[in-house]
């Protein structure tokens, strides 16, 4: 963080590839100043050729993830809708390797956790200020949080990269790891797959859709 501009707004350890200033009337600023830059490498712009490609990796390389697709990774989530725009969700961006490490004992000793790329997605109801009872506004939280890592995962996929979705974890473990009092919904894990993996078979249509007409 450079401490001698103070409309610098990066978190303490990550600083976007692309400059960003505070800007109340921009949305989505890091993706605003992502789309005015030139590309710095091949995206894959088909959505549904991204989805039909998407795999859950278990065997990452060691290949870091550069700065510049973690922006992207970044700001996708903040694409994401939320409950009345109030983004009741934060993201955790673990860079450490021991931090890494106690995640694995935290996500039922899941060793892919140690991925390249570790985002943490916290719910925080706090933030949506709507008048409803708590597990209502809990319950967006979630929404909103679960929403946001899909877009992450997406976006990845679409920048050569490959991730897994962590759902089975314990949550005070996690809290306690990152440091946080906000309950996670996902960790989210990223980097460049060892290999690339086939489609395995789904459901048929008539399995997956019910249709209602009265």
């Amino acid at each position: 963080m450079e401490q001698d501009n103070p409309k610098k707004i990066y978190p303490q350890g990550y600083e976007p590839k692309i400059k960003v200033d505070e800007n109340p009337n921009i949305r989505n600023q890091l993706l605003n100043e992502i789309l005015k830059a030139s590309p710095t490498e091949v995206v894959d712009t088909d959505l549904f050729a991204v989805m039909a490609k998407r795999r859950s990796t278990r065997k990452f390389k060691k290949q870091i993830v550069e700065t510049e697709k973690v922006d992207k990774i970044i700001a996708a989530a903040d694409t994401a809708p939320t409950a009345r725009n109030f983004q009741g969700f934060e993201i955790f961006y673990i860079k450490s390797p021991q931090k890494k490490k106690e995640l694995i004992e935290a996500c039922n000793k899941q060793p892919y956790v140690n991925a390249p790329l570790v985002l943490v997605f916290c719910k925080n109801p706090d933030r949506v200020k709507l008048d409803f009872p708590e597990h209502i506004l809990k319950k967006f939280a979630i929404q909103d949080a679960t929403l946001a890592a899909a877009y992450s995962q997406l976006a990845a996929q679409a920048l050569g990269l490959s991730s897994i979705w962590i759902g089975m974890l314990d949550e005070q473990k996690v809290m306690d790891v990152i440091g946080t009092d906000l309950t996670p919904s996902s960790v989210l894990c990223i980097g460049y797959p060892e290999q690339v993996k086939f489609p395995k078979p789904r459901r048929n249509l008539k399995e997956l859709v019910h249709v209602v007409w009265d």
